[in-house]
């Protein structure tokens, strides 16, 4: 599964942090991720080339119907989970295994929208009475760092079009492993363009993602309720990289 082109990437430009990352990807039954169910996972590590050094899949059987909407996005039905899936406790707990040996290993991992897959996999831990992970760090999230460093580029934010932006090849969008690995190298290119700007260690950008995701959601919440689509007295959590 090489998509990647090494020679787009300067390894001098390179931080130091950024040449080996974990990236992390789920597809579910919906997105609410304190009810919804992991129906596939990714984990795997990248070098500094962008190229694919270690990488684990998983399919679960996640115990309830997948609606129709969530099979429209990556192709895994009900009757495909139960057939082929593994017993979800036993996905989730390896999944958590491997996300928390990379963090412990000091392996930046790579979630774009983080907040999303991390605080559903929390979830899904304490549904299975796994211990979960709840303070993920270093995280490095591309949707985050992308509005952070280019805050007024026009046009949608989803992974697909910022992995084009970015000239990284996305083949099989919603695909576990597709996106993982696409965010990865998204968030290499990010470091790349942006260089002279980042912060010194892994740490010092995920206390700033911190920052700049509670801006970034406190700022969507105002125009939100400008163009009537919030109420006044309601806001969007702005909580990272895990609700």
């Amino acid at each position: 599964m090489d998509r990647w082109q090494p020679e787009t990437l300067s390894l001098f430009d390179t931080p130091e942090w950024l040449r080996v990352v974990g990236v992390f990807d789920l597809e579910t039954t919906g997105v609410d991720v304190s009810a919804d169910r992991i129906v596939t996972a990714h984990v795997g590590v990248l070098d500094a080339s962008g190229a694919v050094m270690s990488a684990r899949d998983w399919l679960a059987d996640p115990g309830i119907e997948i609606p129709e909407g969530a099979t429209a996005v990556h192709g895994i039905t009900t009757t495909h989970a139960r057939t082929h899936g593994r017993p979800a406790s036993d996905v989730v707990g390896e999944v958590v295994n491997a996300v928390r040996g990379l963090l412990d290993a000091g392996i930046p991992v790579v979630a774009y929208n983080a907040p999303y897959d991390f605080s559903l996999l929390k979830h899904e831990a304490l549904r299975h009475g796994i211990d979960p992970i709840v303070d993920p760090s270093p995280v490095i999230d591309p949707l985050v760092v992308d509005k952070a460093y280019d805050r007024w580029r026009r046009g949608k934010r989803t992974l697909s079009v910022v992995a084009e932006h970015y000239a990284v090849r996305l083949d099989g969008a919603h695909d576990a492993c597709a996106d993982a690995v696409a965010a990865g190298r998204v968030a290499q290119a990010l470091a790349e363009r942006f260089a002279p700007w980042l912060p010194a260690t892994v740490h010092e950008l995920h206390t700033r993602q911190i920052a700049w995701a509670r801006a970034q959601a406190a700022s969507l919440t105002d125009y939100f309720i400008q163009i009537g689509r919030l109420d006044p007295e309601d806001r969007l959590d702005g909580s990272w990289p895990i609700r």
